[in-house]
């Protein structure tokens, strides 16, 4: 069984969503523990990630050092946070395996992600990132070429293009390294977002590419069997935070359609997951499963979490 694992971006930060150098090394250490585990049941696994508060990490950075140095775009700061997390991963896992004597090699792929160049969120940014500032210091930002919006009371944000992710550009590498026996770490934070120029050459772009849906087209392009889409809860719920809350077990990708339709999962949070669950089982997967790290083993079976089957 071939199984793609998607960790957000927070499963690599503390329970306060800190995220210091110490804090994401413990958290890879537990994600990947999970990962091993699996491991040891002759599954083949190919892990992508969430990179929110690492990037936002950098965007500080940028705001801290615009007045002397120019800000790093937003797809380099996709490059940086992919090598970054992958190292931190690879040592985890790494260690997790020489702890249950399995010999597995690990690899992370640096992976670009094609978008269209004409993607109606070049034009129209809405997607916010980064921290609130105040009006002097978002006009240095503005100069640099980055759009914000005035947000009232709580200041000034960042809005970027959040365009949908066409074709994972080095998938065969990825693909090439598990059919090799690898762990391969890939495509974290939806892939680094690049576009086709006339001329066919390419080159990245500022936007941030919606992490699941990277996950959902990273698992078609590698053959993969079941999405399992790591998150802080066991289950999508329905009616969440009221008296009315249920749990989602197995349904299939239709019934998860019309529970989004009806609007049970927020845009924010669970929404995105619940699209790349259904995407990745309407386009052939066997099933996607939404859940934590604590069932991910029992997961990949169908046996725990919100799964999703095609109809």
């Amino acid at each position: 069984m071939r199984v793609l694992l998607a960790l957000g971006g927070n499963a690599m930060t503390n329970a306060d969503g800190r995220a210091r150098p110490e804090d994401q090394i413990a958290a890879a250490g537990v994600a990947m523990a999970a990962v091993a585990d699996l491991l040891q049941h002759d599954v083949e696994v190919v892990i992508t990630h969430g990179n929110g508060p690492q990037v936002g990490n950098l965007l500080v950075k940028n705001e801290l050092a615009a007045a002397v140095v120019p800000p790093v775009p937003l797809d380099w700061c996709g490059a940086q946070t992919q090598g970054t997390l992958g190292f931190v991963l690879m040592d985890a896992l790494d260690a997790a395996l020489a702890e249950r004597g399995v010999d597995r090699r690990t690899a992370t792929v640096v992976t670009r992600t094609l978008v269209a160049s004409n993607d109606d969120g070049f034009t129209h940014p809405t997607k916010p990132i980064g921290r609130y500032l105040p009006a002097d210091e978002a006009a240095l930002l503005i100069e640099h070429g980055e759009t914000w919006e005035d947000r009232g009371e709580k200041g000034w944000r960042r809005v970027v293009a959040s365009p949908e992710p066409l074709q994972i550009l080095d998938a065969p590498a990825a693909r090439a390294l598990v059919d090799a026996g690898f762990v391969v770490v890939a495509n974290g934070g939806g892939g680094i977002p690049v576009v086709r120029d006339h001329d066919g050459t390419l080159r990245g772009v500022e936007a941030v590419i919606d992490k699941d849906l990277g996950a959902a087209l990273l698992a078609r392009t590698v053959d993969a069997d079941v999405l399992v889409i790591g998150t802080d809860v066991p289950h999508a719920v329905l009616h969440y935070g009221t008296p009315e809350a249920a749990d989602v077990g197995t349904v299939t990708a239709a019934e998860m359609r019309a529970y989004a339709a009806e609007g049970h999962f927020a845009s924010g949070s669970m929404g995105p997951k619940v699209d790349a669950a259904c995407r990745f089982v309407e386009q052939g997967g066997s099933r996607a499963v939404i859940t934590d790290l604590a069932h991910l083993a029992v997961a990949i079976t169908g046996s725990a979490g919100t799964v999703v089957v095609p109809n």
